[in-house]
């Protein structure tokens, strides 16, 4: 919590605003979340600490703690934005289950090297890059693999 608090203080001081005891609630429920999460997750993490920090302030201070590179949105999609920690975490891309939501987490030197490679090649210099594969995990695949031989099964018999 420390780390976090000190980078958050910092970018706070440096844009002339106030750390706040909402902004340190909020904070503290972040760091305690372990997964990606959306703006009512910590809302949630803030009423299990029996906090009054409002939803709407959780919503206006996502942005200082995107600013001061804490955490980052994601690209999910879905009816709600996702946000992970990134402070003091290596780059990373994502794997997302079409079926259960499951996000699978990976890096790949590979895909580093390519898109550097393609930057130069197109003289691009990349602020960020994220990366995205969606799909079915193996859980998900194979019931609905499953799902689709018991489907052609029973087309297959009632031809018959």
């Amino acid at each position: 919590m420390a780390l976090y608090e000190e980078k958050f203080k910092h970018f706070l001081k440096k844009n002339n605003l106030k750390y706040t005891k909402e902004r340190k609630e909020l904070l503290k429920a972040i760091v305690l979340l372990r997964d990606h999460f959306h703006a009512e997750d910590i809302y949630q993490q803030l009423r299990k600490q029996n906090s009054r920090v409002s939803l709407a302030t959780v919503y206006r201070t996502i942005p200082l703690l995107m600013g001061s590179e804490l955490i980052t949105e994601t690209l999910f999609g879905g009816e709600k934005i996702v946000y992970e920690k990134i402070y003091n975490k290596p780059h990373h891309d994502h794997m997302v289950c079409l079926n259960c939501g499951k996000i699978i987490e990976f890096t790949s030197p590979e895909v580093d090297n390519l898109q550097k490679d393609i930057c130069q090649r197109y003289s691009f210099t990349p602020a960020e890059h994220r990366l995205e594969l969606r799909g079915y995990c193996q859980a998900c695949w194979k019931k609905l693999k499953h799902q689709i031989n018991n489907k052609k099964r029973n087309q297959e018999s009632k031809k018959l």
